[in-house]
């Protein structure tokens, strides 16, 4: 670790800066966002100097977990309420960066608020996130992932939930954002327990999948994202005429990742609203 960096970490530890601006220097630091958080990874920081930090101040308690899906190796992040008992769960999906800190943050967040959350690491079966030499890596490791494998593996990581000791049983949610909410969307379409799924600024599977739809869907979208919102109206028809439940808040002025409050489309007043609409939402299905 060099120097900079060093200090950097140093400034975090001893609170002369907070989480966010801890990342926005090592974005400076890495001239990109996506090189920011692919840092984070590679070195280890986000799972132990951040990730310790950020659960203690949270009040919850996070880890690195591996588990199996057949033969597969499958890894992620897991983060659940401190106090014992039992949690409806959550499987948190990211954006075609991979696993990082935003995603991290989410799932911690979700613990906070009472839920056992996994943020997994899609690219497990390409190495790992934070095994790629470059954010262009990974992204290009996205476009050679297999789907069939991709929903399997998502399938053993709700069962994963599921079995776990401190998750109520059968009481699941998925959410995802960007790539993560179209995979979101498509897992609600699958033969699992699945009782919500929320999808952040994702694409919708095509009429025969939605066809399967079987728990209610929350989209949250953002207005100028023109290439996802544009489609939402007929997403909602198409739900409609399938009588399957499908909620969805657009908001104004909002741009593609406008929940990522590490990136420079971060809208705070969209995102505090989203984050309590998708609580609602998630409440009312996983009673």
């Amino acid at each position: 670790m060099n120097k900079q960096i060093e200090n950097i970490v140093e400034e975090y530890q001893s609170e002369k800066i907070d989480r966010r601006g801890f990342l926005a220097r090592m974005i400076a630091l890495t001239g990109t966002y996506a090189a920011a958080h692919l840092l984070l990874e590679q070195t280890g920081l986000a799972q132990t100097v951040v990730s310790e930090k950020e659960s203690k101040k949270a009040n919850v308690d996070s880890s690195a977990v591996e588990y199996k899906n057949g033969d597969i190796k499958l890894s992620g992040y897991l983060s659940k309420p401190i106090k014992k008992g039992k949690y409806p769960a959550i499987l948190v999906m990211h954006e075609n960066r991979g696993l990082n800190e935003h995603t991290r943050d989410v799932a911690r967040r979700f613990a906070e608020a009472g839920y056992v959350a996994l943020a997994i690491d899609a690219l497990s079966r390409k190495g790992g996130t934070g095994s790629f030499e470059s954010p262009d890596k990974a992204r290009e490791a996205f476009a050679s992932l297999v789907m069939t494998e991709v929903m399997s593996d998502l399938n053993a990581s709700l069962d994963f939930l599921n079995s776990h000791k401190n998750v109520k049983k059968n009481k699941l949610a998925s959410i995802g954002f960007c790539w993560g909410g179209a995979r979101s969307f498509a897992l609600a379409a699958e033969p699992n327990k699945l009782k919500a799924a929320v999808v952040f600024y994702g694409t919708a599977p095509a009429n025969e999948q939605l066809a399967k739809v079987h728990c209610p869907v929350l989209g949250i979208y953002g207005e100028t994202d023109t290439r996802i919102t544009s489609k939402v109206p007929e997403v909602e028809a198409e739900m409609k005429r399938l009588k399957k439940p499908f909620e969805h808040k657009i908001y104004k002025g909002a741009a593609h990742a406008f929940f990522n409050d590490t990136g420079d489309r971060y809208n705070a007043e969209a995102a505090k609203d989203a984050w309590e609409v998708t609580n609602s939402f998630l409440k009312k299905n996983l009673k």
